[in-house]
């Protein structure tokens, strides 16, 4: 075992007394030495709907944190990815619990909003389109691109993710993050028009 004070004898333990010693720049040679391994580690762990990128950046962020921890001389991708295993099973756990909460409570709230759609008047649901496509104009011309890939040319979220250079679960995200700043523009536009039930 060697001594904090001894002179580390490899790059990274260098890197990593530097960046203890205030020097945080010397902290980006450890990630670029780690970032490829550890981002095809994680893809080849990760159970469908995890953000590699997203594990991958919190466990540089907790290493980063916690490099007091770290014993010079040891290994450090030893530690590095034991501190990624954690995240990573953080990221399942909250996954599974989201997708817990949906399956006990989406079919309600689906239903009671089919409730709300079948008593909505034609001539509500004429204007909710036209106010919607309003603001599908006001997007941003990526957004644009995100809903005529899903929506007009109806392809895949793999495909999706290929073509935009995302994981499958980012492309995921995106499109959520689209579909609620939509109905937000088509409720606020309706509220503006006094036409919301």
């Amino acid at each position: 075992m060697r001594d904090r004070n001894t002179e580390p004898t490899n790059h990274i333990d260098r890197a990593i007394q530097r960046t203890r010693s205030g020097d945080h720049d010397a902290f980006e040679i450890v990630v670029r030495e780690y970032e490829r391994g550890l981002r095809a580690w994680l893809a080849m762990q990760s159970p469908p709907g995890v953000d590699v990128d997203e594990v991958a950046q919190r466990s540089f962020v907790a290493a980063f944190t916690r490099l007091d921890d770290y014993r010079l001389g040891t290994s450090f991708s030893a530690w590095l990815f034991a501190i990624a295993r954690y995240q990573l099973k953080t990221e399942t756990t909250r996954l599974r619990r989201v997708a817990d909460y949906h399956a006990r409570y989406a079919p309600d709230l689906l239903q009671k909003e089919l409730d709300r759609r079948a008593n909505e008047s034609p001539e509500l649901g004429r204007l909710r389109l036209d106010h919607l496509q309003h603001c599908l104009h006001g997007l941003s011309e990526k957004l644009q691109l995100y809903i005529r890939w899903r929506y007009d040319e109806q392809i895949s979220l793999d495909e999706m993710s290929q073509r935009s250079g995302r994981s499958v679960a980012a492309v995921k995200k995106q499109l959520w993050q689209i579909r609620q700043q939509l109905h937000a523009c088509v409720e606020n536009r309706l509220k503006a028009a006094g036409e919301s039930p």
